[in-house]
């Protein structure tokens, strides 16, 4: 096959993938994400027409995923950061991937992380009003169920970190009982746990 064809072949293949992937992951069809796959296919597949530059599908594929997927490689990044405790350099990446023009799911994946960054900073009431802002957001799609419970398990975090339990209390019970296949269900029912042992005691 011409290099030209594979590399159109390929690149329909992947953009394709990883729109069903999308939405089996509850995040639902990102229209950008995939014209970004189809612009860049077309583009270098006509370079490699015109050409005749026999562009390497390899290297073709690397780069097609570092593209569409620039902001959430940047979210890999920060949290790795944030989880050696440098807090404030997290921030500054995440807010890099906010620069790069993310779509939606990723963009909401984004603030999803800067909202635990913020926890751990010890800001709740800037973590709260993250985590609100999302949620709200996610109403119309764009956040997948594993980054719908982390966010309504962290709010519930937050609140309770502000003396609010009545409202945590209802987010740790809607990660449970909404979210009971993610990692963070056991997560809130241990804090629902505690709460009702504290009451006993």
């Amino acid at each position: 096959m011409e290099s030209h064809l594979l590399i159109l072949l390929l690149g329909f293949f992947y953009s394709v993938l990883f729109a069903l992937m999308a939405i089996l992951r509850g995040e639902g069809f990102s229209m950008q994400f995939t014209l970004e796959g189809v612009a860049l296919t077309l583009i270098i597949g006509a370079g490699d027409f015109f050409t005749a530059s026999d562009v390497n599908p390899v290297l073709f594929l690397i780069f097609i995923y570092i593209f569409t997927m620039r902001s959430r490689l940047l979210v890999d990044l920060a949290n790795l950061v944030s989880n050696r405790g440098r807090q404030r350099n997290a921030i500054s990446i995440l807010q890099t991937a906010l620069r790069l023009y993310p779509d939606k799911s990723a963009r909401l994946i984004i603030f999803v992380n800067m909202g635990i960054v913020q926890l751990r900073r010890k800001n709740p009431k800037s973590a709260q009003e993250i985590f609100e802002k999302v949620l709200e957001e996610a109403k119309d799609g764009g956040l997948g169920m594993r980054h719908r419970a982390a966010s309504h398990y962290n709010l519930g975090v937050a609140l309770q970190k502000q003396g609010k339990d009545t409202i945590a209390v209802r987010h740790f019970r809607e990660t449970a009982e909404g979210y009971p296949g993610s990692p963070f269900s056991g997560a809130a029912q241990q804090a629902l746990e505690k709460r009702r042992k504290g009451k006993k005691g």
